[in-house]
């Protein structure tokens, strides 16, 4: 009997054993002392550990509360940080219902000096836009990875991965840099565990790693601060709205309501209207802020406040940990709205002078107007976003220049776009793009016109607000006229190891890419110091006879910028301009250094755009 006893109490003490708390995860991995928000809360994973009880002793911090959700293998700690925390490791202790006790270590790290007031991005800037996978393999090594389905296929144009890597924007770094851009905007780098279509980042199945076949988290930092040495900063690109079907959530979801629509596939309507418009259906705009894009997205549920809190923590984590400049937030009004209110205040209160941009896919000026901040609403809604995709002028950009001239086309139509500025808060905070991941190239939409191809730039340049361009503009870049994502996101020239043509040191290149190449850098680099550009007034002159004039001023420096539409010379009556000419008898042309006589009339040159600097 007392061996039967001994044996039992033997079975309990190793089962008591094997039932410790463990700690798999921890969501966010390290915090930092010093942020302005001192409540934390940390998402541990392991085997049954929502049963565990948390407790810590540590100078400076204090757990105030702790919540299971629904799945066992997830608690919730929430903690209380001290003004003056220091930054080091305290542990954790778990203990279960038997008694056993684990420990699982934690820390606050330092934050840089001055990092809570890092400046974000601005009209004084230029962006560039790439995919990361489609840019550059510097590092062929890491193409395919154990244990990552989705293998490299270069020759599959649609949805293959092709190689491309952080390491591979690193090389090109000084290129890069060399035209003249100051920021820089990959598609998303975190990890895309997906079976197929995983290259351009936006199934993500893990919010706090980056993709092993990009690189790693420590890359990525050394990504950032090589840029910074460069003059670059980098923008990410914040995913809110959903996520890959392939993450490790969707085996374990931690609440039941974790996802929208009870975790089922229901696909929006892409009524993006419907958030603002009166006389929408409720359950149309339910459906736009809560149905999925594909059945491969789920679409996360914002308004679960430990699933918002997360949000907010993993974007400012993200910020801290790269040294980010920016943040740019895709599909914006798919969101809930409240919460992205809240996410908008929350990351501005720790980085008051950071730029973020929210990306609402409308060509009308009053969907795009509803969310920046400033804005009143007839509904009452208070957005607290600072920056906007511009597609509403980005769209009437191409419109104008690709079609004829008429009463209300072409030029006109360039001029009469302006006057939504009137809806935006802040225009100036607007991003003005020639270009993205998700829209047919300049150059195949001009009919691979290499002059209208060089009026859109010199727009986007010179025009109010942040310009972004998109990778290979500058050395004409193709793809169909229709949206087509594979042939948009092509790989870049010189890119990778046996390409006949390189962008980078000019070999393979035909002339015209070779003449717009330096336009964009003779043109950029002249922007850096061009100050009136950056913060100027903006004054322009109805279109006449296939040209179009605008002017850029300040207290001390005038830039006049004109295109001309015709075939042929075209000359123009200056004296119509005199209110803003007072005073300036000629002008030099950034990109010629030709001098032009304005005293009375001005010879433009056919299919041309001119930016003067007036004297």
């Amino acid at each position: 009997m007392r061996h039967v006893l001994t044996l039992l109490l033997l079975l309990c003490s190793i089962g008591a054993r094997a039932a410790a708390p463990v700690v798999e995860r921890i969501d966010p991995p390290f915090w930092w002392a010093g942020m302005k928000n001192p409540r934390l809360q940390l998402m541990l994973y392991g085997p049954r550990i929502a049963d565990a009880k948390a407790q810590l002793r540590a100078p400076g911090v204090q757990l105030i509360g702790q919540r299971r959700g629904d799945s066992p293998n997830v608690l919730f700690v929430e903690l209380q940080l001290a003004p003056g925390v220091k930054s080091g490791r305290f542990d954790i202790v778990l203990s279960d219902r038997a008694g056993t006790v684990t420990r699982h270590g934690y820390e606050l790290r330092e934050r840089r000096a001055g990092s809570g007031a890092r400046s974000g991005f601005s009209a004084r800037d230029v962006i560039l836009n790439l995919v990361p996978d489609r840019f550059a393999n510097g590092d062929p090594a890491n193409d395919d990875v154990p244990g990552y389905p989705d293998p490299a296929n270069r020759a599959d144009l649609g949805a293959g991965r092709h190689g491309g890597d952080i390491a591979g924007i690193v090389q090109h770094l000084d290129y890069i840099a060399g035209l003249g851009y100051t920021m820089l905007w990959p598609t998303p780098l975190l990890e895309n565990k997906q079976p197929k279509y995983s290259y351009h980042g936006y199934a993500i199945t893990d919010g706090y790693k980056v993709d092993p076949r990009f690189g790693s988290n420590d890359d990525y930092r050394r990504l950032a601060q090589a840029a910074r040495e460069r003059g670059l900063g980098v923008i990410q690109d914040i995913v809110l709205n959903h996520i890959g079907s392939g993450h490790h959530w969707l085996a374990d979801l931690p609440t039941k309501d974790w996802l929208t629509m009870d975790g089922r596939y229901v696909p929006t309507r892409h009524a993006r209207t419907a958030v603002s418009d009166p006389y929408a259906a409720p359950s149309d705009r339910e459906n736009f802020m809560r149905g999925w894009f594909i059945a491969d997205m789920p679409d996360l549920n914002q308004r679960q406040p430990l699933l918002a809190t997360w949000l907010i923590q993993n974007t400012i984590w993200w910020i801290e940990y790269a040294e980010l400049a920016g943040v740019r937030a895709d599909t914006w009004g798919y969101s809930d709205r409240d919460f992205l209110a809240k996410w908008t205040k929350a990351v501005l209160a720790e980085y008051p002078k950071l730029n973020i941009v929210g990306e609402e896919w409308s060509g009308n000026p009053v969907v795009v107007s509803y969310w920046q901040r400033g804005k009143k609403n007839p509904d009452g809604y208070v957005s607290q976003l600072p920056a906007l995709m511009d597609f509403p002028l980005h769209y009437v950009l191409r419109r104008a220049l690709a079609s004829d001239e008429s009463w209300n086309g072409g030029l006109n139509e360039l001029y009469e776009g302006l006057i939504n500025d009137k809806l935006y808060p802040e225009p100036h905070n607007m991003v003005l793009f020639e270009g993205n991941h998700d829209v047919p190239r300049l150059f195949s939409v001009f009919d691979e016109d290499v002059a209208l191809t060089k009026m859109a730039l010199a727009y986007v340049l010179t025009m109010r607000g942040i310009p972004q361009l998109y990778y290979g503009t500058e050395v004409l870049m193709t793809s169909p006229k229709q949206r087509d994502d594979g042939a948009t996101r092509q790989d870049f020239p010189g890119g990778w190891a046996g390409d006949a043509v390189n962008a980078r040191t000019g070999a393979g290149l035909s002339e015209a890419q070779r003449e717009v190449q330096a336009f964009v850098r003779t043109l950029m680099n002249w922007r850096k110091t061009a100050g009136v550009i950056h913060t100027g007034k903006l004054m322009h002159y109805a279109p006449e006879n296939g040209t179009y004039a605008f002017f850029r001023y300040d207290g001390s420096r005038k830039v006049m910028v004109v295109f001309n539409k015709n075939k042929t010379e075209t000359a123009l009556d200056t004296r119509r301009f005199a209110e803003v000419l007072t005073g300036q008898v000629s002008g030099s042309d950034v990109i010629s250094g030709r001098r032009f006589d304005l005293a009375s009339s001005v010879t433009l040159p056919p299919r041309s755009v001119l930016v003067l600097e007036l004297r």
